[in-house]
């Protein structure tokens, strides 16, 4: 996207950011930040502001899909009393240790552990070991070992895990569940639709019609009346609630997939993956940083293993844990680290699973674009509400002053003839009408019309590998100006192999042949793989091809030391871990230290090349002879590196030092033990492939249409990340400089200023650490744009939760990193992020869609009846047709309307601004065309009806029968017509796709069908009568012709200002132009700036 050209947009969307009022609903807006909530973080005071604004006639349906404030209350007490009641168990317990230290007990006995269902322990007292984090009971039975031998766990290699087993031990321990509260029923829901103010009063209405009827006209013809209203209204609950349940569903299933985490956990010597419903107590699960912890239970072994237990304990304390605080906590996030865990408790039976069986698991949530809607229904309410308040004073003056007629030309009230009842008959007969015409005029679905195509994107962006943890990121995303992208695994395939290597000092002709090398060489470098790591390798028996896991650079440097030779479980014997320093992607490399036996200690490094190099001072030769690092020498690693780089090839160096176990300190001071960096022995380097995703430069040139900047930001040298954008088509010069591409210690030395501008232009950002990636998304948005950023690590947590749109990564994401993303890219590929991006857009496109049929529907209603009313009396289209006409604009409208799927148009234009018009001009355009059409056909009709269809000859009384019935017909058609209309707004080809959305095609057919059954076996009904075919054809033709009409209109150019820009700098000009006489010179500069 062309910075220069994007600029004075993003400046206008933060300057009108403040006022929100004329450019978030076009001209709509009474006070537009009442309506105007940030997209993620917005105050409770600014939510609670809205809900107190907004006009609702139906409150239980209106605020079913935003946040239940109440609810989020309640359910914070919740957790602060289960919290507290941790911290009273285990404080008891640790005054009752303390008291114990000075004072051994000479009958100490070890608990007595309850066979259960064939296991030496039982559930309740697992449960109350972890849970109370009873130290020295877990000593009496006979520490971790014991404990995993009453579970017939091996530490090593899991539980044998087939599914005798499995079931065993969920029926003796139970499962990884916990209850949930049950959905709402479809009953709720119809009860939910009925609290509808308008509803209720037409209801009575309806029964006090009903009971004037039959008072006065008889059982057999006076039912008709009050019993269609009933039925009608009957109808709209139906339908409104069978929409809502749906819509309810579609959630409950999106959250259970929320929920649903993949974790690995050691089976039969295996590291596989499964649901965390699967996991069992006894079973071995390897933690890594960035995990959560999936149930209680007690550390085997780590290394610097450290719990984040905020979520919890409510404190923002890192835990550090080892074999003297060994008990894990379900729901907890490691920090730091790495170690294996036994699962002693699951399901109910843990916290974490007494809380969320606590609190109930709402889809609350409102998002900007709901909020918004909720102002523009507030605003057509009050104007509907306004004009039929007039008509039913109107109607009422005229009926009780002998001006509203008969279809015969008789007056319908005669003052002192006409009865008590009929009086009231004709008085609850005009309220019907207007209160229905609120019912049409308060546009209730508009905002549920968001939720509606919110649920419908969720659930086909879930096929599309997409999934939505935050409903507002799905609208967001539709206005994205740049994505932050990830290299490895987005961008690239995450299919890593080692294609070259540089050990002994030279390039090896292949980066497998150990021959080149020394045994002693070999040896090290071996070590170092094996012992260096977080992967792990399991060696089936009988010859089998090993089993490799781990992250994908990890999986390459193991499968590459296996084809060097090496025996893993036999390497790792050898030695012994001491230390280890985990790799860290703000340090960029890992160390660890390994006890060899006697004095020898061996420290190994691994990480990014450059970092390594520079803290060697010497070099191993191929020998296995140790050489001094000479400044040449380092220019010809530097060259190497450079070479593999320009290659696209990620550079991993491995290096080591020995150490005296002398100066390793004692197993108790060893965690805050820094292992030495320094005067390492450089072994070698690595050149490891990870090939860019097919497709991917096609997403990129896509983006870049789409008037969205992508952005590379990775953690490898500046020559690879230069090699890789140019493959994906992010950079299309190779010879470009700062900033274009910049190293993340060069930006971050920055000036604030100097960041935000260089920001602007940066396209790649190499060596990047999370807070370089974070201090990058603060730069992009402080100059107005809507940021979307992809991130797996922990560390990028912050920059997840900074940006507008957080995507983290479905495979290699952590769950620290999923947690503080808004949408999970399940497939890790950069063009599912694209497809979000259209998904984004179609939501946004969708709701404009169903406001430009709505307003439309609105608008004509609303003139025909008023007009007729205040003219005849009368109004051509009475209280059912109304609730019909009601339910084809409302739910059938959102349905058809609001799941059109996306298109790539979408992706021709440019990104839409957060607080740009709700109501385009082209949608002013389309809108004022189509009601000026129907407004003029229908009043015609109206007036000239009976002469213009040749009924001047028939009885009066059944012409204005026919007329009202063809008006009501031609009415319902045009909308029907005009839906096609709306599904293309600024498109000439209406038609386009419309086969591909069958859900369209099926409401078309039913509104038809249901319309030709009201009209020609309901008229006792709906107060219609049969209509001839050549009546039927004359009301096809009327509506048939919005088609060319609507399409010589997309022809009319509009102004790219928003109208209600252009009406509200128009009132500063008057106001200015009206103080020119008390300050004329100021007053011209001033019109100047506003001009």
């Amino acid at each position: 996207m062309d910075s220069s050209s994007s600029g004075g947009a993003r400046v206008r969307r933060r300057s009108s950011g403040g006022g929100g009022g004329s450019s978030s609903w076009g001209s709509f807006s009474a006070d537009g930040d009442t309506f105007d909530i940030p997209a993620k973080g917005a105050p409770v005071e600014r939510l609670k502001k809205w809900r107190q604004a907004a006009l609702v006639l139906n409150a239980s349906r209106r605020f079913r899909y935003t946040l239940d404030l109440k609810k989020e209350e309640q359910k914070e007490e919740i957790r602060r009393k289960i919290r507290a009641q941790a911290h009273v168990i285990r404080a008891a317990f640790r005054f009752k240790e303390a008291g114990q230290v000075h004072v051994q007990s000479k009958e100490t006995t070890v608990p007595y552990a309850d066979a259960a269902l064939g296991f030496g322990i039982k559930e309740d007292q697992l449960t109350a070991l972890t849970r109370d984090h009873n130290y020295s009971a877990l000593q009496q039975y006979g520490g971790i070992s014991g404990v995993a031998n009453m579970l017939k766990t091996d530490t090593e290699k899991g539980i044998g895990g087939d599914d005798t087993d499995l079931t065993a031990r969920r029926n003796a321990f139970g499962s990884n569940t916990y209850p949930r509260k049950k959905g709402r029923s479809f009953l709720a829901f119809v009860w939910d639709a009925c609290k509808d103010l308008t509803l209720i009063i037409l209801m009575v209405a309806a029964a006090v019609s009903l009971a004037l009827g039959i008072t006065t006209e008889g059982i057999k013809e006076g039912w008709y009346d009050g019993a269609s209203i009933a039925f009608a209204v009957l109808l709209v609950v139906l339908v409104t609630a069978i929409s809502d349940y749906k819509q309810s569903l579609q959630f409950q299933n999106l959250n259970e997939e929320k929920q649903n985490i993949r974790l690995e956990v050691v089976r039969g010597g295996r590291r596989i993956m499964v649901s965390i419903y699967d996991l069992v107590v006894g079973d071995v699960v390897p933690l890594k940083i960035g995990d959560q912890v999936s149930a209680d239970g007690i550390l085997i072994s780590g290394h610097s293993l450290s719990i984040d237990e905020s979520s919890m304990t409510g404190e923002s304390k890192i835990v550090h844990k080892d074999q003297k605080s060994p008990f894990l906590m379900s729901g907890c996030k490691v920090a730091d680290g790495y170690g294996t865990m036994l699962v002693t408790a699951v399901g109910i039976n843990t916290e974490w699973g007494l809380l969320m069986a606590s609190i109930s698991e709402d889809s609350g949530e409102e998002t900007p674009l709901q909020v918004r809607l909720n102002g523009v229904a507030t605003f057509i309410g009050m104007v509907g509400l306004t004009v039929a308040l007039a008509v039913l004073v109107v109607l009422l003056a005229r009926y009780f002053t002998g001006h509203t007629y008969n279809p015969d030309g008789s007056v319908q009230y005669v003052k002192a003839k006409m009865g008590v009842g009929q009086t009231i008959r004709g008085v609850v007969r005009i309220f019907t009408v207007a209160v229905t015409i609120v019912v049409v005029a308060v546009p209730e679905g508009l905002p549920l019309a968001v939720t509606l195509t919110l649920a419908f994107s969720m659930r086909k962006m879930m096929r599309d590998k997409a999934l939505v943890r935050r409903l507002s990121a799905c609208e967001t995303m539709g206005s994205a100006t740049t994505i932050c992208s990830d290299k490895t695994g987005t961008l690239t395939l995450n299919q890593m192999t080692v294609v070259e290597a540089y050990f002994g000092g030279k390039k090896m002709d292949s980066p497998d042949n150990a021959q080149m090398l020394s045994a002693d060489v070999t040896s090290l470098i071996v070590e170092g793989i094996a012992q260096n790591t977080s992967g792990s390798i399991f060696e089936a028996e009988g010859g089998q091809e090993p089993e490799v896991t781990g992250s994908p650079t990890e999986k390459a440097i193991l499968s590459w030391g296996l084809k060097l030779g090496m025996k893993f479980n036999e390497t790792r014997s050898k030695s012994s871990i001491l230390h280890v320093f985990p790799f860290n992607s703000e340090k960029k490399r890992g160390g660890v230290a390994v006890h060899l036996g006697g004095p020898e200690v061996h420290i190994h490094w691994k990480g990014a090349a450059e970092i390594i190099l520079d803290s060697c001072t010497s070099w191993l030769d191929t020998d296995g002879s140790k050489h001094s690092m000479t400044p040449e020498k380092v220019a010809e690693f530097k060259r190497f590196i450079e070479d593999m780089a320009a290659a696209s090839l990620r550079c991993i160096a491995f290096a080591y030092r020995t150490y005296e176990m002398d100066g390793v300190p004692n197993e108790d001071q060893r965690d805050e033990w820094k292992l030495p960096d320094d005067n390492l022995i450089m072994l070698g380097i690595v050149g490891i492939k990870d090939p860019c995703r097919p497709g991917v430069r096609d997403s990129v040139r896509l983006c870049q249409a789409a008037g969205i900047k992508v952005r590379m930001v990775t953690g490898d040298n500046l020559q690879t990340a230069r090699a890789i954008a140019l493959e994906c088509g992010i950079l299309d010069d190779p010879n470009v400089s700062e900033p274009v591409i910049i190293e993340g210690k060069t930006f971050r030395a920055l000036s604030d200023l100097e960041r935000e501008e260089a920001a602007e232009k940066i396209s790649v950002m190499g060596r990047s650490s999370p807070n370089d990636k974070l201090l990058l998304v603060k730069a992009l948005r402080k100059r107005g744009h809507v940021v979307a950023v992809t991130g797996d690590g922990t560390n990028d947590a912050p920059a997840l939760h900074e940006a507008d749109i957080g995507l983290s990564m479905g495979i290699q994401g952590t769950e620290v990193a999923k947690e503080s993303s808004d949408i999970i890219i399940l497939d890790d590929n950069f063009a599912s992020v694209v497809r979000v991006v259209r998904w984004g857009r179609s939501v946004y496109a969708n709701i404009q869609k169903f406001i430009q049929f709505q307003l439309t529907v609105n608008v004509a209603a609303l003139i025909i009846n008023v007009v007729a009313a205040v003219s005849s009396g009368n109004v051509p289209l009475n209280a059912v047709q109304l609730l019909w006409v009601n339910l084809i604009m409302d739910t059938l409208g959102a349905l058809a309307l609001a799941t059109e799927p996306p298109t790539n148009h979408l992706m021709e234009r440019p990104p839409v601004g957060r607080r740009e018009s709700m109501i385009t001009n082209i949608m002013w355009r389309n809108l004022t065309i189509m009601a000026l059409f129907q407004v003029s056909v229908l009043l015609t009709l109206n007036f000239k009806g009976i002469s213009l269809l040749q009924l001047k000859n028939d009885d009066p009384a059944h012409a204005d029968k026919v007329k009202n019935t063809f008006i009501f017909n031609t009415f319902v058609l045009c909308q029907v017509f005009n839906e096609f209309n709306s599904r293309k707004p600024d498109e000439l080809n209406m038609f386009k796709g419309i086969l591909g959305n069958h859900l369209f095609i099926g409401i078309i057919a039913i509104t038809l069908i249901l319309q030709a059954l009201i009209v020609e076996f309901l008229g006792k009904f709906a107060s219609t009568v049969e209509l001839s075919w050549q009546l039927w054809l004359v009301s096809i033709g009327l509506a048939f012709f919005s088609w060319p009409l609507a399409f010589v209109g997309k022809l009319i150019p509009v102004p790219k200002r928003p109208f209600g820009e252009f009406f509200a700098c128009c009132c500063k000009g008057s106001k200015q132009s009206s103080d020119a006489t008390s300050d004329e010179k100021g007053n011209k500069s001033e019109h100047r700036n506003v001009v």
